[in-house]
């Protein structure tokens, strides 16, 4: 995957970055040649990931975070000497059926998905604009912004105001040469898709993706590379659907016919 880029000599802060799509990203980044700090709840499993990556000779840190915590990002930021990609991974979204969110359940996920979003990118900007360029990336969703699932409202609110942020926000800081994109994943192969059902009901998702599989990790990754390259230089204020053409089909009918 990393043959295509190169990001030596970059600063890559990449939030929920100690396991499942967060893990690929930081794998990938760190990989390609860039100097990557994770910030994650979990400090344990992502100091873990960064000794792995450090055995192969790529630095990567690691800052234990409550990403709900304003005051706590800011101070993140505010202590970095330089930043060149910004990755919004982190999410929170237990599943909760519609009736059953509460005001703390809704809060923190709008504080971990979307408030995060805002504070850590006014944080990042002045050190974009010192040196004239800058890419932010989100991990946003198919649920929201293209789909729904049940027990996902809360978490489905707050990837639609992903995007909503990044159209908005890549048109605001297009003029400091701030670049904002996201990737779109739909049924990623992680451990929190344990969150969602059991391995006969994922097996069932997995067949109605059109491609015949569910996504891993990596698969967002790559796109999240491309986003962050000289490649995609022209791209701002984009999602990428990266869900094997899951949100495709009509109707499932559609894939019954096909089949």
């Amino acid at each position: 995957m990393n043959a295509r880029f190169d990001f030596s000599g970059q600063q890559v802060l990449v939030t929920g970055g100690a396991q499942g799509i967060g893990q690929a990203i930081v794998e990938g980044f760190a990989r390609a040649g860039a100097e990557v700090l994770i910030a994650d709840l979990n400090r344990d499993t992502a100091q873990a990931l960064a000794d792995r990556l450090k055995d192969e000779g790529h630095p990567v840190r690691v800052a234990g975070i409550d990403l709900a915590d304003r005051e706590a990002v800011v101070a993140l930021l505010a202590s970095l000497p330089r930043l060149d990609v910004l990755v919004h991974n982190a999410a929170y979204f237990p599943l909760t059926p519609f009736e059953r969110i509460d005001e703390a359940l809704l809060r923190r996920t709008l504080d971990v998905n979307l408030s995060a979003l805002f504070w850590l990118t006014q944080g990042a900007l002045p050190l974009f604009r010192r040196q004239g360029r800058g890419n932010v990336l989100v991990t946003s969703s198919v649920t929201g912004p293209r789909v729904a699932y049940p027990g996902l409202s809360h978490y489905a609110a707050s990837k639609a105001g992903v995007n909503g942020f990044i159209r908005s926000a890549a048109l605001e800081l297009a003029a400091d040469g701030v670049r904002v994109n996201g990737v779109e994943p739909g049924m990623i192969r992680t451990p929190a898709m344990d969150n969602l059902g059991d391995a006969s009901l994922n097996a069932r998702i997995a067949g109605s993706v059109p491609l015949g599989r569910l996504g891993e990790p990596r698969d967002i990754a790559a796109a999240m590379l491309f986003l962050a390259s000289d490649n995609a230089a022209y791209i701002t204020g984009q999602t990428l659907i990266v869900d094997g053409g899951a949100t495709l089909p009509e109707t499932l009918a559609t894939l019954e016919r096909n089949g």
